[in-house]
């Protein structure tokens, strides 16, 4: 996609990168009316402040879709380790589907990895989200099921790793 730009967020992007965040979760069906955990993807200020929240945006400067990336032992972190950089709450909004967003996206965490001189990158993905897996595993990422684990009872939670 030659119009997508990849960038950190601003606090002026925020509303929109909640919004499309819990957009997203909830168009493919992983919300429900009562989940909590939408209240905790509509709040980008706190992973503003708390992590490094990255946006794609088009050329008009629109909010496609955000990934959250987190360094081990930080407030978002859920799985990683030292040495490792762990993204979250990937999301591409519905009208920007099948555009590379969420690929350029992981991408960016990828290159914040080697950059960084970071050796894995890692990160949980729910075990109904099999069109992220496809993305994970298309783009080399590896599954590490001895980090497998359930936040809530019947929200299970797959691991993947990447050497970078």
């Amino acid at each position: 996609m030659t119009d997508l730009i990849i960038r950190p967020a601003t606090e002026a992007d925020l509303p929109a990168v909640g919004s499309v965040t819990v957009e997203a979760y909830r168009v493919d069906g992983y919300l429900d009316g009562t989940d909590d955990y939408a209240d905790r993807l509509a709040d980008s200020a706190a992973r503003f402040r708390d992590a490094e929240l990255l946006v794609a945006v088009d050329e008009s400067g629109a909010v496609l879709g955000s990934v959250t990336v987190v360094h081990p032992g930080t407030p978002y972190a859920e799985i990683s380790q030292p040495g490792e950089l762990e993204f979250r709450m990937l999301s591409v909004s519905a009208k920007a589907r099948g555009r590379g967003v969420g690929e350029a996206l992981v991408r960016a965490v990828i290159d914040r990895a080697r950059a960084a001189g970071i050796g894995r990158v890692v990160l949980s993905s729910s075990e109904k989200m099999a069109a992220a897996h496809r993305l994970y595993e298309r783009l080399g990422f590896t599954r590490l099921p001895e980090r497998d684990w359930a936040p809530l009872p019947g929200i299970n939670l797959m691991a993947y790793e990447m050497a970078v």
